[in-house]
C-alpha cells in the first residue's frame, strides 16, 4: 500500500489553526515545522537587538521586528527570524493578508538549545540565496556573534568587538547585546 502526502503551500499553511501554548509553526519545504515557545533570555536579547538595530538604521529605508514572518521563496515556506531588517519598499509591497515576500536584509537568530547546526547552516543558505544581505548567530552561551555576509565573509565577534554592517549601515557593539 503506498502512502502519499501533499505539500503544504503558503495559502494552506495561513489557513491553519494557530497552536496554543506559544508554539510557533513554520514552513519548510512544503512541511509544517512546530518551533517550541522561546524563554525569557532569548526574549531579552530579541527586545535589546531589535533596540539596538533600531537606533542604527535609516527609518525611512528599512524597519525591524522580531518573531518576524518572511518567505523566503515564493511557494511552500514560510519562516520567522527572531530578529529581522527589513527593506520598507517590499514591506509596502506586501499585501495585509500576506507575509513578507523576500527576505530581510538581515536574519538574526538567537541561538537555543534546540537549535542544530545544520538547521542553522539551512537557514543561512535559504536566507542568502535568496536576497539576505546578511545572516548573524547571536550565541548567548558565549556571548559572540557570528556575522555571515552573501559574499561567502563571515566573522565571529566577542564582547570586545563592535559588528560593522554594511547592510545595516551601523554599527553595533557586542557587549550591548549581552548585556544584564
Amino acid at each position: 500500500m503506498a502512502v502519499s502526502s501533499a505539500l503544504l503551500t503558503v495559502a494552506e499553511f495561513a489557513r491553519l489553526p494557530q497552536p496554543a501554548g506559544g508554539v510557533r509553526q513554520e514552513l519548510h519545504h512544503g512541511e509544517l515545522v512546530e518551533l517550541l515557545p522561546v524563554k525569557k533570555r532569548h526574549t531579552e536579547l530579541q527586545k535589546r537587538l531589535v533596540s539596538l538595530l533600531e537606533a542604527a538604521l535609516d527609518r525611512d529605508e528599512y524597519g525591524v521586528d522580531k518573531e518576524f514572518p518572511f518567505r523566503p521563496a515564493p511557494e511552500y515556506e514560510v519562516w520567522v527570524a527572531d530578529v529581522a531588517l527589513f527593506s520598507r519598499a517590499l514591506w509596502e509591497q506586501t499585501p495585509d493578508d500576506d507575509y513578507f515576500r523576500g527576505v530581510p536584509v538581515i536574519v538574526i537568530e538567537v541561538l537555543s538549545p534546540s537549535n542544530s547546526a545544520s538547521e542553522m547552516l539551512e537557514r543561512e543558505e535559504i536566507c542568502l540565496r535568496h536576497g539576505g544581505r546578511e545572516f548573524w548567530l547571536a550565541d548567548s552561551q558565549r556571548e559572540t556573534v557570528k556575522v555571515i555576509r552573501a559574499d561567502g565573509y563571515s566573522s565571529v565577534h566577542d564582547g570586545a568587538s563592535v559588528i560593522e554592517s554594511e547592510a545595516l549601515g551601523g554599527s553595533v557593539a557586542v557587549r550591548d547585546i549581552f548585556i544584564r
